[in-house]
């Protein structure tokens, strides 16, 4: 199975050596730039790029799968595809640049900050609704995610799982004894095994998809912090939507004396937004890093300009992306556990009074002793 796996990886890396050779071809006004390379491969876009010919000639190709483009601004909708703006082409005063859509009358994206504080009017931006390459990616892993799993649960009809519910069913099984059960306890895991299983299976499925640098896959969903942002807020509402008496009785009166309140209070509040917050941040970073590494590695060929860097990046980035693999396990992993103690500590019944006694009674029986 290693073998397999450094076979596939060795392949792969060979491929984007290739499309990063494309990329360096040197030309009398540009140069290779390792940095608007990986940003470009590591950033969303309004277009699927497959790869590129004869890049930096006159006989340059790109070959890219188009996407939908939604746009809304004060003259109403506008709906096109991809393909009609990609060589510089306008469109209802749109146009693609570098895979982005942008507007030739000066007319700005709408920033969801900027439009709740107020330092931009509606009437001077434009709301991008389009199915971008990290959405589209996003739908892609859903659907074999709900493929996977209507088979394994049609398996559980039978009574005994066949196929691919064979590899689900210890991961599954995994999740519900050693993530679950152990953090929110035996009784209350129950309710919140759906959602544990499906950010569990849903990041690690992104992750691997994200290091497989060709469509339909390559996106960098989960090293997007929007997806991130969205994965830890869903955590957040949960948590403060499931959390018990005792929780809340812990945050506003923590059990400490009255004259701390006025400091242990607001901590405790912050903290409670740190925790999602902890969560988006880890799984962004950590992946991100993984592609820059893998890209920044290859990229070394180029700057140098020296294939036989090649002997040693090349092997470099293949244990890196074979390192990634465990990364991807390791980060759904860590999501799904932080979550799980989330939702424990917001169910789990504590006295502080009785905590306080037996705490007195403890020390009590060690100064008799």
């Amino acid at each position: 199975m290693i073998k397999r796996f450094s076979s596939f990886f060795f392949v792969v890396l060979l491929t984007l050596s290739g499309g990063l050779a494309s990329a360096a071809q040197d030309t009398e006004s540009s140069e290779f730039s390792a940095v608007d390379m990986i940003m470009h491969h590591i950033s969303d876009a309004n277009e699927w790029h497959v790869f590129t010919l004869k890049e930096g000639t006159p006989e340059e190709k790109h070959f890219t799968i188009p996407l939908p483009i939604i746009l809304k601004d004060q003259n109403g909708w506008h709906t096109f595809m991809s393909s009609s703006v990609t060589h510089g082409d306008v469109v209802d005063g749109y146009t693609m640049n570098h895979g982005v859509i942008e507007s030739t009358q000066g007319v700005q994206r709408a920033a969801f900050f900027s439009l709740i504080a107020g330092s931009q009017s509606s009437q001077d931006v434009f709301f991008d609704f389009s199915i971008t390459k990290n959405v589209a990616g996003m739908f892609i892993s859903v659907i074999i995610l709900l493929l996977l799993f209507i088979g394994t649960a049609r398996g559980y009809k039978n009574g005994v799982p066949t196929g691919v519910g064979r590899f689900l069913e210890p991961l599954i099984v995994f999740i519900r004894d050693e993530v679950a059960i152990p953090n929110i306890g035996s009784v209350k895991y129950k309710k919140f095994m759906p959602y544990l299983l499906t950010v569990f299976f849903f990041i690690w499925f992104n992750n691997l998809f994200g290091l497989i640098p060709f469509a339909p896959f390559g996106t960098n969903l989960t090293g997007n912090i929007a997806t991130t942002a969205f994965l830890a807020i869903v955590t957040l509402v949960i948590t403060l939507f499931s959390a018990n008496k005792s929780y809340w009785k812990h945050i506003f009166m923590p059990p400490v004396p009255l004259a701390l309140y006025p400091i242990m209070v607001p901590i405790e509040i912050v903290g409670v937004l740190t925790k999602p917050f902890a969560l988006m941040m880890r799984l962004f970073a950590n992946i991100t890093a993984g592609h820059i590494m893998i890209l920044a590695i290859i990229s070394l060929i180029f700057i140098f300009k020296n294939a036989a860097l090649g002997l040693a990046s090349v092997p470099l980035a293949l244990f890196v992306s074979l390192l990634e693999l465990l990364v991807a396990a390791l980060q759904a992993y860590i999501f799904t556990v932080l979550s799980a103690l989330y939702f424990g500590m917001a169910v789990e019944d504590h006295d502080h009074d009785h905590a306080h006694n037996d705490a007195d009674s403890a020390g009590k029986d060690t100064m008799v002793a």
